[in-house]
């Protein structure tokens, strides 16, 4: 059996500085004009098909060409205005780089996420604006929620002239952009600085601290507002069903990847030496590489299928292995072992698919130490509406919504990840938020 040893302070303050420093810098002004001049500015692009905010891509690449940065912010902001953040976070390798002409033609997309960056953060700290807000419409919405569906809905809303007031669970707004990716992607709070972007524009009020069920209520906000827009997320990690889950050492890796975003001294964080992460998707890729920047010995992530079947994309996988963590496949969970009331290890069963291409397990063991294992096998919908006396109707264990992003009550719509549709992604819930509010809106007109 493993010593356990897990423990603080296993790397210096220079050296954990030094790991994490944005992972990938923004584009100097050469490079970037380089960059824009690369892109065949195509009619029919299907880059901006594969943008679920269908930002006009070859439109605002071509302004970066000739140093219109503003006009280049406008037409990213103007469909997603948290183009900052996606530009850091969006999985870009499978949307709009992943369809750029040039990927087809010769494997050398053109880099849409870094010009994206480039042109977001110019302006950004240029402290202009584009936008004004519309004649007061008299109206106020409730949104409940301060992540990425919330914010997005509450400055479109905002910008078509209602009042709005955000209803927040934790401290600060953003939701997992603040609280639930990788410290690396999005340094020196970048996700505060965005949001104090967005509120800008005025006619929002901020609630922090305000969860729904306990502080407020869906009743009481019905009657208070003329329309309620839910983005509450998904609040829960899904159980590994071993027994014994809950002993020493066997973390939510959502819950500590918001306490490494929180820390003001890294230094002070505890990692161990052998770490285990079991996942396969964004949320499993970050804490398997941020353990191993915190002076993790021994990282392994370990998925149940294979590497196409992982959520997370290709290069997100690349890049852990780069970092020095062993990515295996094939291999399901099957007990927990423990020393002394703290995990030791984790057996774990090979799997295959069978002609049917169904998993299956092949009955061969594997045995693997560990003094920390972290759970990342996608969250769940906690059920924060129980108190209503009317409950939004679900599916697949999610809010149910319309093409219009109505749930089953009443002046009442619901985006982000917590609804039935669309996939849990930063770019997606901005999308769910806008479509919300212009669907709000005109029901409203």
């Amino acid at each position: 059996m493993t010593t356990i040893d897990v423990r603080a302070g296993r790397l210096s303050q220079e050296q954990l500085a030094l790991n994490f420093t944005d992972a990938h810098p923004a584009l100097l002004t050469g490079n970037a004009l380089v960059e824009a001049n690369r892109c065949y500015f195509c009619y029919d692009a299907p880059c901006v098909d594969a943008c679920p905010t269908s930002i006009d891509i070859p439109n605002f690449i071509r302004k970066i060409s000739t140093g219109n940065l503003k006009g280049s912010a406008r037409d990213i902001l103007s469909q997603n205005i948290m183009g900052g953040m996606c530009a850091r976070v969006c999985p870009t390798e499978t949307l709009c780089e992943g369809a750029c002409v040039r990927e087809t033609q010769d494997h050398q997309p053109v880099r849409i996420g870094e010009l994206q960056r480039y042109a977001t953060d110019s302006f950004m700290e240029s402290g202009e604006t584009i936008f004004e807000r519309a004649e007061s419409s008299g109206k106020k919405i409730a949104v409940v929620g301060g992540g990425p569906a919330g914010l997005s809905c509450a400055h479109r809303l905002a910008v078509l002239g209602h009042q709005v007031v955000i209803f927040e669970a934790r401290d600060k707004l953003s939701g997992l952009n603040e609280y639930g990716i990788a410290a690396y992607k999005t340094v020196n709070d970048f996700a505060q600085r965005e949001v104090d972007f967005i509120l800008e524009i005025g006619g929002i009020e901020t609630r922090t601290n305000q969860r729904l069920g306990q502080d407020v209520k869906l009743d009481d906000l019905r009657q208070q507002f003329d329309a309620v827009f839910l983005s509450v997320g998904l609040g829960d990690v899904n159980s590994l069903g071993l027994e014994s889950e809950d002993i020493a050492g066997v973390y939510d890796a959502v819950e500590t990847i918001a306490e490494l975003r929180q820390s003001g001294n890294l230094a002070e964080l505890s990692v161990g030496r052998r770490v285990i992460v079991i996942g396969g998707g964004s949320t499993a890729i970050d804490i398997a590489v941020q353990s191993k920047k915190l002076g993790a010995e021994d990282v392994t992530l370990a998925y149940r299928r294979g590497p196409e079947q992982m959520s997370a994309t290709w290069k997100e996988q690349e890049f852990a292995q780069t970092n020095g963590v062993q990515v295996k496949h094939w291999l399901a969970p099957k007990s927990l072992q423990s020393e002394n009331g703290h995990v030791s290890g984790i057996e774990f069963e090979c799997t295959t698919l069978n002609p049917q291409g169904k998993l299956t397990a092949t009955g061969e063991l594997r045995n693997m130490e560990a003094d920390v294992v972290f759970k990342a096998i996608g969250q769940t919908l906690v059920n924060t509406l129980d108190a209503a006396a009317e409950m939004p109707e679900t599916e697949a264990g999610k809010i149910a919504v319309n093409a219009e992003y109505e749930t089953s009550l009443a002046g009442v719509w619901a985006g982000g990840d917590c609804i039935s549709s669309g996939e849990d992604l930063t770019v997606h819930a901005v999308e769910h938020g806008k479509q919300a509010a212009i669907a709000i809106n005109r029901k409203l007109s």
